[in-house]
């Protein structure tokens, strides 16, 4: 198989996953391992593509990133509505741990064992948020409190852990601290943008000596094919989450471990 083939492939899969509740990261880790598609260059080129999603969501949120941006300029800031504060200590504490345990986190998490275990950890606790019956009290994000954002923050922390999902541990944060399933699908979207743009920036400037010439070509399909159906990916899930519980992608993700344990061991 062509190097372009598995980049498509590729691009297609962080597209679909990147914001679903299964672990883009898990799957790219686990489809490069099938692929034979991995080593510094891979790791660099995966790095690239998620950058294509993120632009579908900036492309796709950009009336709400504008309506923030005023309030931040204007330091309108109000409790009674979204704004720049809220999505500051949402993404803090993922920061924070990823900048202490960053060399623990690629050194012993990024394999495809953690990648499985995570995907059912990850599994475990969207069933038991789905089933939680706590009050909900934010119907949508402008109810989102500060507290709620922090608390979601902290949740997004195991997100660092590749199998488990950022939407997955976030969208499950939300309905523990009382958001409804649509808020916290929503307001899971509008913080990856900064959260993600930050960790690739960040991630390509390390690996830049990978960044070569030769493999524009390849990083360009793979980062168009990424954002296209990522376009496509976020549009079904905002409508999907309206109606399907967690514990559907929870099937799903203990399905995907149970397959992949049985090519991969």
């Amino acid at each position: 198989m062509s190097d372009m083939i598995k980049a498509i492939i590729l691009g297609i899969v962080e597209g679909l996953t990147e914001f679903l509740p299964v672990s883009s990261t898990g799957h790219l880790i686990l489809v490069g391992h099938l692929l034979d598609f991995e080593g510094d260059a891979a790791t660099t080129f995966k790095i690239v593509i998620q950058l294509g999603a993120v632009m579908a969501v900036l492309v796709l949120y950009w009336k709400r990133y504008m309506e923030i941006l005023r309030n931040l300029l204007g330091l309108n800031f109000t409790a009674k509505k979204l704004n720049a504060i809220h999505m500051i200590i949402a993404m803090l504490p993922a920061l924070i741990v990823y900048l202490i345990f960053k060399d623990f986190i690629k050194q012993v998490l990024f394999g495809p064992t953690a990648v499985l275990i995570g995907l059912i950890v990850g599994g475990v606790l969207m069933i038991v948020a789905s089933r939680a019956k706590v009050k909900v009290t934010a119907e949508n994000t402008d109810e989102i409190t500060y507290k709620q954002a922090f608390g979601i923050g902290l949740f997004q922390c195991l997100a660092l852990w590749p199998g488990f999902s950022r939407s997955g541990s976030t969208i499950s944060g939300g309905l523990l601290l009382g958001t409804s399933q649509k808020a916290a699908a929503d307001f899971t979207f509008i913080i990856s943008v900064p959260v993600m743009f930050g960790a690739t920036v960040l991630d390509m400037y390390n690996s830049r000596e990978f960044l070569t010439s030769d493999d524009l070509v390849l990083f360009l399909i793979g980062f168009i094919s990424a954002f296209v159906v990522a376009m496509i990916a976020v549009v079904t899930f905002l409508n999907l989450i309206k109606r399907l519980k967690l514990e559907w992608f929870a099937a799903y993700r203990f399905i995907l471990a149970a397959v992949f344990y049985f090519f991969l061991m």
